[in-house]
């Protein structure tokens, strides 16, 4: 499926219920079913409803904020910008251009409300599904909504949306203070000049934190056509020739601390894997010339790129800046849709990676520097108690990243807490991240994690591993002390 079929049909009314069917999220979602745990976890949870959200990793565009404007409709929130929403209705044969992605092909895009009757009309796609409990959450929670949308009704809630998006109430500044946001942090082009982020820090009006992360992804992949091209926006944002390997080092080294200077904890690193070599200079310019003159080999460019991976974990040795790393995505897989659409549509799908001989080299130059700080996540469930948790529970600076992407889901996240806490214990971990693009999911999914942590919590003080008091200073950490301490805020 390249985004050319046709939309399949739904089922019919009565096969999606009624267009009055109530949307309340019970209150108990997500807690145990065993009433012993279910009240342990209850008051767990409880202890921490209201602590302050912190989101050390996500995609929220600092000029949402900037401009403060109201959201103009619900497909646009709700929809259109969240790939968790659009894959699958992809999947059930719905084109992206009729959920509102830019068509390069130059086939018509949905208007807004065209996509929210698509939506509606495929809600019941998402029983089942992690994204279904954040949609539950941001339609009731947030917006206000009492009804589940349908086919029948989408015109009518589309209209109660608009009209609700208009009030003061609901635009992003205030969101982000409704939501309890301590911080929040936004992932940058290491060319973006941070305006955004500048104008905020400047505006007596706003007293929220908002800072920037690096992301370097397109200067360090030597195998992409594109490289060239990002080396000379990178030479123009940086002021440094990077027309040589020394150059490009000296380029990521300035706009790395240009990021530094307004804000930014951390960097983030999107590479296949987290190899990393440590060729001599006089190898690693060899190589970069290679490629640059287009006689090296595919070797070669992937050499080159785990060599810039590694500058990086250096670099990050010796500025501070948190080494996020989000390995083990095979990225944009769909030729097709990635040629028409773009990247981060929604074919993103997890691939098998070998972190003990992956991190070995950049671990024993770094793993015990004082300076130097990890946090590996992946997509790959099986690495969590087979390497990551043992890597972690040894190296004190590494450490586990959440559950990410599509492992960001309840029993995922159960499964990672099995998987890792009887080997590194609960405090060599990141905490949890929203990872989002979609503004208002971030407490949903802040909340998922809260009330999954507190049921797991609760199981282990039912069985007396724990006692109750350990279990909600765990928690409390969870949401608080680890985010911080493992991204650097």
């Amino acid at each position: 499926m390249d985004g050319a079929t046709t939309t399949t049909a739904g089922p019919s009314t009565e096969q999606r219920g009624s267009t009055r069917a109530p949307l309340a999220p019970h209150p108990a979602r997500l807690l145990p079913s065993d009433p012993t745990q279910r009240a342990i976890a209850r008051r767990l949870h409880d202890s921490v409803r209201d602590l302050p959200l912190i989101s050390p990793h996500g995609h929220v565009d600092a000029a949402l904020l900037d401009a403060d404007q109201p959201f103009s409709d619900p497909a646009s929130l709700l929809v259109t910008p969240d790939h968790y929403v659009t894959r699958l209705l992809h999947a059930h044969g719905v084109p992206l251009n009729e959920l509102g992605l830019p068509d390069r092909a130059g086939a018509p895009v949905a208007e807004p409300r065209e996509v929210w009757r698509t939506f509606c009309a495929h809600w019941h796609h998402f029983l089942g599904t992690a994204t279904r409990q954040w949609l539950e959450s941001e339609l009731h929670d947030v917006l206000g909504v009492r009804w589940q949308p349908s086919a029948e009704n989408a015109d009518e809630l589309y209209d109660e949306l608009v009209a609700k998006l208009a009030e003061p109430a609901l635009r992003p500044r205030a969101l982000y203070e409704s939501f309890n946001l301590a911080v929040l942090a936004t992932t940058d082009d290491p060319a973006d000049d941070l305006r955004h982020h500048r104008a905020l820090a400047a505006d007596p009006t706003w007293s929220g934190r908002v800072v920037p992360t690096f992301r370097p992804d397109r200067y360090l992949d030597a195998t992409s056509g594109e490289w060239p091209k990002a080396l000379e926006v990178l030479a123009e944002a940086s002021g440094v020739d990077t027309g040589s390997y020394q150059g490009l080092v000296r380029a990521l080294e300035a706009r790395r601390d240009f990021f530094r200077e307004h804000g930014a904890t951390a960097t983030d690193h999107g590479a296949p894997d987290p190899e990393m070599v440590f060729l001599p200079p006089a190898e690693a310019a060899r190589l970069f010339d290679s490629v640059r003159s287009g006689t090296a080999t595919p070797e070669d460019a992937r050499t080159l790129s785990r060599q810039l991976l590694g500058e990086n974990a250096r670099m990050s040795s010796e500025d501070g800046l948190v080494m996020a790393l989000h390995t083990g995505s095979f990225r944009n897989h769909h030729a097709p849709s990635f040629a028409r659409f773009g990247a981060d549509t929604g074919h993103d799908i997890p691939t098998r990676v070998d972190f003990t001989r992956a991190l070995r080299p950049v671990l024993e130059r770094f793993g015990t520097h004082p300076r130097f700080q990890a946090v590996v996540f992946t997509l790959d469930e099986t690495a969590f108690s087979r390497e990551l948790a043992p890597l972690a529970g040894f190296y004190p600076s590494l450490y586990l990243g959440a559950p990410w992407w599509f492992l960001d889901a309840p029993r995922a996240m159960r499964r990672f807490r099995d998987a890792i806490t009887e080997t590194a214990g609960f405090h060599r971990g990141s905490g949890f991240i929203d990872d989002t693009r979609g503004f208002c999911s971030i407490p949903a999914r802040h909340d998922t994690a809260r009330r999954v942590d507190a049921g797991y919590l609760a199981s282990l003080v039912a069985e007396h591993v724990l006692s109750e008091q350990d279990a909600a200073a765990v928690l409390r950490d969870l949401n608080d002390q680890l985010p911080k301490r493992a991204f650097g805020l």
